[in-house]
């Protein structure tokens, strides 16, 4: 197998295209090239790094989902670190004085929820605001490049977890992300991506010859990559969606489900691409923590005919169905976190009553219009 080759595989081969330039760096451990040295170790000795800025669970991946990033100094490199991930998401003048560029290199998983591509268009606002370059190290979607589901988010429902009117699994790699939301979106940036050599919009991440780092810490396989595209809107609910288990996104379940069950409900569906066992489980942290949690694991069978978005709603309709326990979680003051991820009301309210496949019928008619969109934006 030929091994893809990412932006900052390209940039060991041809350093002029940072020469001269000091640059802020936006990354995290998935930053490495081929052969796994860190971009941070990387830029540090071609004496171009001036500085780090730390996403979510921060540059070295050393902090929990949803907890803050404080600033810091890189212990290895003794380089100044910056949060994007608190209270502050976007760089400030003062952050870029001594910076001619923000360069952006992590992993994506090509699912709307991840908050790294709003860091990355956060990091773009302040690149036009403060007259930067930005500069993306391309990286391929571990979910390739062909396939889009979920409804396209509705405005109205913007945050940290979906910032703009794309689907909840878009198709492109980070990239070309950018190149979309620079324009389709008003940022105007000068935007440079240095693109992948080898990858191919079929690809699925272990068809690439990367090896797969864990975005998050509860993203430990392509395959949970994957089944996070569906999976992730239980986090809007009180079912566990198996966080604090070494199985992430691949379980569900709660205390009070059957099951023997629900598996048994949903292979009579005869959902595309996956099988679905009787599990239980008891999570070391996050929701249900140490009580024993029934329900199902997800095993895909046939990932490239598996839809996570329908999997997810298929559980989801059955659960509320079948249980009055089942609840989505109350609303905060940026609304239910439920419609935040879904990117609409309209899903939530599809599951209880009944509705679901009127819902997605029009889910497909988002997508055709979104893919006029798409396709100015693909590079490969």
């Amino acid at each position: 197998m030929k091994t893809v080759k990412c932006g900052i595989d390209r940039i060991e081969e041809d350093s002029s295209i940072l020469k001269g330039m000091r640059i802020g760096l936006i990354t995290n451990p998935t930053g490495v090239d081929k052969d796994l040295k860190s971009t941070i170790d990387i830029l540090k000795g071609m004496g171009e790094l001036v500085c780090l800025f730390a996403p979510e669970h921060g540059v070295r991946g050393d902090v929990q989902a949803g907890l803050p990033i404080a600033d810091d100094v890189d212990e290895r490199t003794g380089v100044k670190v910056y949060s994007l991930y608190g209270d502050r998401k976007k760089p400030t003048e003062s952050m870029l004085r001594d910076v001619d560029a923000l360069v952006f290199d992590i992993q994506d998983v090509g699912a709307r929820y991840y908050t790294y591509l709003y860091t990355m268009s956060y990091g773009m606002e302040a690149a036009r605001e403060f007259g930067r370059k930005f500069i993306v190290l391309d990286r391929p979607n571990p979910l390739g490049g062909i396939v889009t589901e979920g409804a396209v988010l509705d405005p109205a429902f913007s945050s940290f977890v979906g910032r703009y009117s794309i689907p909840a699994r878009y198709g492109l790699t980070v990239g070309e992300s950018a190149r979309l939301i620079n324009c389709e979106f008003g940022i105007g940036c000068n935007l440079e991506v240095v693109e992948l050599a080898g990858w191919e919009r079929n690809m699925y991440f272990d068809d690439t010859g990367l090896d797969f780092i864990a975005p998050s810490p509860n993203i430990p396989t392509a395959d949970t990559a994957l089944l996070y595209a569906g999976a992730c809107l239980f986090e809007g609910t009180n079912v566990s969606e198996g966080r604090g288990t070494t199985q992430p996104f691949q379980l569900v379940g709660a205390p009070w489900i059957d099951g023997y069950k629900l598996a048994q409900d949903l292979n009579q569906m005869n959902l595309k691409g996956v099988r679905f066992r009787p599990a239980c489980f008891t999570p070391a942290f996050s929701k249900h923590r140490g009580l024993l949690c029934k329900g199902v694991q997800m095993h895909v069978r046939d990932r490239n005919n598996m839809e996570p978005l329908k999997v997810a709603v298929a559980i989801l309709s059955n659960l509320a169905r079948d249980y009055k326990e089942f609840e989505f979680l109350p609303n905060n003051k940026e609304g239910t976190k439920f419609d935040r991820l879904a990117g609409t009301d309209a899903l939530r309210e599809s599951i209880r009553n009944g509705s679901t496949e009127k819902f997605l019928s029009g889910v497909e008619i988002q997508l055709a219009e979104f893919e006029e969109i798409r396709q100015k934006y693909i590079i490969y």
